[in-house]
C-alpha cells in the first residue's frame, strides 16, 4: 500500500513538471530574460568550444582557431533567417501570403491598430539549409574545404541542439500527443489539458545527447572527407522521423497521406541525403571539391 501511495504521489509530482516551470528566468520590468534566448546562447557556446577544442587537440592546418569566431557568426545569422522563412514555406504558407508583412515583422495592423505578435515559428530543417549555406559562403571566402568545415561541426553540433529542445519544453511548446502512459505529462498551454508525450526530452536525448555521442566517437576514426556530415544529416533525420510519431503535428498543417507529419517528410528527405553523402564521401568525391 505504502509503494502504491509513494508512486502515486511520484507520477503527481512528475506528470506536472511542465505546468510549474516558467520559461522567464528573470524580469526587471523593463526586459526580461527567457530561458529561450538563454538555452541557445548556451548551445552556441558549447558548439563553439567544441569546434575549437577539435582545432587544438588535432593539430588541423587547413583552418585557423580566429577564423571559427567569423565563420559560426555567419552561419547563426543564416541560421536565424533560414529557420524562419523555412518555418513560413513548410508549415505555414498560406497564412504568410496573406500577411507577409509578419514574416519579418514583431507588429501587425488590425482594424486600424497596431498589435505585438512577436516573431513566433522557426523550422529546424530551414535553419538547417541557413547554416548550410552560411557554411558554403564562409568556405567560399576563406578558401577552405566545404565539407572539411562541416565535417569539423557536425559531431558537435547535437549537443548544442539539446539545449534547444530543452528550451522548448520549459516554454511548454511542441509537445507531444495524447497518450494514456505514465510517462506523459501535462502542459500548461494545451487547451485540452491532456496528459501528453514530453517529446521534446525525447528529442533531446536521442538527437541530441545519443547522436552527439555516436558522431564524437566517429570523429577519432579515419574517415573521408564529408562522411561525419553525411552521418550527421542521416542520423538527426533517422532519430527525428520515428520521434515524430509521439510529437503532435502543426494543427495548420495536420497528417500527410494521413500518417505523416510534414518534419517526417522533411526528415525522410535528409535520410536519403545523408545516405547519397556517406556513399560520395567513401568514393573520395569530396576531397575534389
Amino acid at each position: 500500500v505504502l509503494k502504491g501511495v509513494m508512486m502515486n504521489n511520484f507520477l503527481e509530482f512528475y506528470q506536472h513538471i511542465p505546468e510549474k516551470l516558467s520559461p522567464i528566468l528573470l524580469d526587471l520590468g523593463f526586459i526580461q530574460i527567457r530561458y529561450y534566448g538563454l538555452m541557445y546562447i548556451v548551445a552556441f557556446l558549447i558548439t563553439l568550444y567544441l569546434v575549437k577544442k577539435q582545432i587544438k587537440d588535432k593539430k588541423l592546418d587547413y583552418i585557423k582557431i580566429e577564423d571559427i569566431d567569423d565563420i559560426f557568426f555567419i552561419s547563426f545569422l543564416f541560421a536565424i533567417i533560414g529557420g524562419r522563412f523555412g518555418y513560413v514555406l513548410f508549415y505555414n504558407l498560406g497564412y504568410y501570403i496573406q500577411h507577409p508583412i509578419e514574416i519579418i515583422s514583431p507588429f501587425s495592423i488590425y482594424n486600424g491598430h497596431i498589435k505585438f505578435h512577436g516573431i513566433a515559428g522557426m523550422s529546424y530543417h530551414g535553419g538547417l539549409l541557413g547554416v548550410i549555406l552560411g557554411l558554403y559562403y564562409s568556405a567560399r571566402k576563406k578558401k577552405i574545404n566545404f565539407w572539411k568545415i562541416t565535417d569539423l561541426i557536425a559531431p558537435s553540433f547535437p549537443l548544442g541542439y539539446t539545449f534547444g529542445r530543452i528550451a522548448n519544453f520549459i516554454n511548454n511548446e511542441l509537445y507531444g500527443r495524447v497518450t494514456t502512459s505514465p510517462i506523459g505529462m501535462y502542459f500548461k498551454t494545451d487547451p485540452t489539458h491532456s496528459l501528453r508525450h514530453p517529446s521534446q526530452l525525447y528529442e533531446a536525448f536521442f538527437e541530441g545527447i545519443v547522436l552527439f555521442v555516436i558522431l564524437w566517437k566517429l570523429k577519432d576514426k579515419k574517415l573521408p572527407v564529408g562522411f561525419l556530415s553525411g552521418a550527421y544529416v542521416f542520423g538527426y533525420g533517422l532519430f527525428r522521423f520515428f520521434i515524430e510519431f509521439f510529437r503532435e503535428p502543426d494543427p495548420q498543417v495536420g497528417f500527410i497521406l494521413k500518417y505523416f507529419t510534414m518534419g517526417q517528410i522533411l526528415c525522410s528527405v535528409m535520410m536519403i541525403s545523408g545516405i547519397i553523402i556517406m556513399y560520395l564521401s567513401k568514393k573520395q568525391f569530396f576531397n575534389k571539391t
